[in-house]
């Protein structure tokens, strides 16, 4: 499971790195086509793990994870073989439905095969993996470029989920079937609501947050999510009871995800080109760069359940999200220092997301009963993808602005103004060293920017869990809670 879910994460990752031969390929995308070849997996991968959760618990979650297995493959051929950019994003929005079918229904898996007094090492252990997967993605992904193509990649993916798949057949025990109807209205009206909302924040950096199409777009969300509410608290099975959310610990757990996340892939966005154009690594080295974040998720993640029962989880959390914060800001006065000095950044992020990944994962596992496994999945992987979507949008918006102010004069000047590095050099390329260092500099500025949201709404996480404290029994653990009952923090 700790595998399977690698692959579908670590797959956000990887393509990001494909980008500038995507840019140069035979497919010749717009500007626009390149942004939703990478988005198109996120777009349906998001709005679908919830729905796709709930269908694992309804047929049965080894049987969807397989089927999504070989979506999954079956959707990166279709883009390995595209002769143009339309058949690239069906095969990307194929990709995306396999994930939305895999990651949901690991967690469920995993609840049933392990006993509840193993589920919270086996939740930090999967939460690890699901950390660890964007570092795979960048390292693996980087490889195979340096040796290979475009098509390799999506070759090579497709090659690894036919051995998952394999394996998963052979491994993965099966579990009851749940006898609930599908919540066809709600599913429809979450789906929709969560591509509107997708679509304003992947849009926003690129048209801008106050132009009337971002705009619609979160109106449009905000609206179908009422009408989804409205829906749901109606009809006897929801697919996502909205009264859950009032749980303040629930809720504070979601956050935390988002936050975490949002940080993590912030930062990958900003590190590929960072480490390219500012320490002049090339693809693999780039790669390779990442992993010191991964060194305290595969050293001590073991030991973070431990830490919970003794020191609880908001003092473990308040601990996560300054480290995490520490971490960001850290690498952003660290451009004109050697690559340790980076690397320690790294680690102490690691340190920050190996504290909170299993923590807040056990604490929405926790929220629903174990038949309702796959829901919860589903809402973490949610609330997972949204922070990283957000965490791109924001910190991408924030390294824009700042790469164009501090741009040269004759650059800056230039109608419309270059927004990418390639652009600035492909108008005035004598001035290399001008647009590298306006790049790093406004890296640094997305860095910081993202160091106090992350500082800021890990506070509010925090404060969150402490308001819910008092309704929990005494003594009560982060572990997962008996059937129909929410854990207490």
């Amino acid at each position: 499971m700790s595998v399977c879910t690698a692959l579908v994460v670590g797959f956000v990752a990887a393509i990001n790195l494909a980008v500038p031969k995507l840019a140069a390929s035979s497919l010749h995308p717009t500007s626009s086509g390149l942004l939703w070849i990478v988005d198109a997996y996120v777009v349906i991968f998001a709005c679908l793990v919830i729905p796709a959760g709930a269908a694992g618990d309804k047929f049965g979650r080894k049987g969807t994870l397989l089927t999504g297995l070989g979506v999954f493959a079956a959707g990166a051929l279709v883009s390995a073989a595209a002769p143009n950019v339309a058949v690239m994003l069906a095969g990307r929005a194929v990709t995306g439905l396999g994930a939305a079918c895999v990651l949901p229904n690991c967690v469920g898996v995993l609840l049933h095969a392990t006993a509840p007094e193993r589920r919270p090492h086996a939740l930090a252990v999967w939460a690890a993996a699901s950390g660890i997967g964007g570092v795979v993605g960048n390292v693996g992904g980087g490889a195979v470029l340096t040796g290979g193509s475009w098509h390799a990649l999506f070759l090579a993916v497709a090659l690894v989920a036919a051995c998952c798949l394999v394996w998963a057949a052979r491994s993965a025990p099966r579990s009851a079937r749940h006898d609930r109807a599908l919540d066809i209205p709600g599913t429809l009206l979450f789906v929709a609501a969560v591509v509107a909302l997708l679509i304003g924040i992947i849009e926003g950096p690129e048209h801008g947050w106050g132009s009337a199409a971002v705009l619609g777009a979160f109106v449009c969300a905000a609206l179908l999510g009422v009408c989804w509410a409205l829906v749901e608290l109606r009809v006897a099975h929801p697919v996502l009871d909205p009264r859950l959310l009032r749980d303040a610990a629930l809720g504070s757990a979601c956050l935390g995800m988002a936050v975490t996340f949002f940080g993590n892939f912030g930062l990958f966005y900003v590190n590929a080109s960072l480490l390219q154009y500012g320490r002049g690594f090339s693809v693999l080295e780039t790669g390779l760069g990442i992993v010191p974040l991964t060194v305290p998720l595969l050293l001590g993640t073991r030991y973070v359940p431990g830490l919970i029962r003794r020191f609880g989880v908001p003092a473990t959390l308040s601990a996560a999200f300054a480290l995490t914060g520490a971490g960001l800001f850290a690498l952003s006065y660290s451009s004109g220092a050697g690559y340790p000095v980076y690397a320690a950044g790294l680690v102490v992020i690691g340190l920050g997301i190996m504290l909170a990944a299993p923590c807040l994962t056990a604490r929405i596992a926790s929220a629903l009963p174990v038949e309702r496994a796959g829901i919860a999945g589903g809402l973490q992987s949610a609330t997972r993808e949204l922070g990283s979507a957000l965490g791109v949008a924001v910190v991408g918006t924030v390294l824009t602005a700042g790469f164009t102010r501090h741009l040269p004069a004759g650059l800056a000047g230039h109608t419309p103004a270059p927004r990418t590095v390639g652009e600035a050099l492909a108008l005035s390329p004598t001035d290399h060293t001008a647009v590298t260092s306006a790049f790093t500099q406004g890296a640094d500025t997305a860095l910081r920017a993202a160091a106090l949201v992350v500082l800021v709404a890990g506070a509010l996480v925090v404060a969150g869990l402490l308001r819910a404290r008092g309704t929990a029994p005494a003594g009560q653990g982060p572990g997962p809670a008996s059937p129909g009952r929410p854990a207490g923090p």
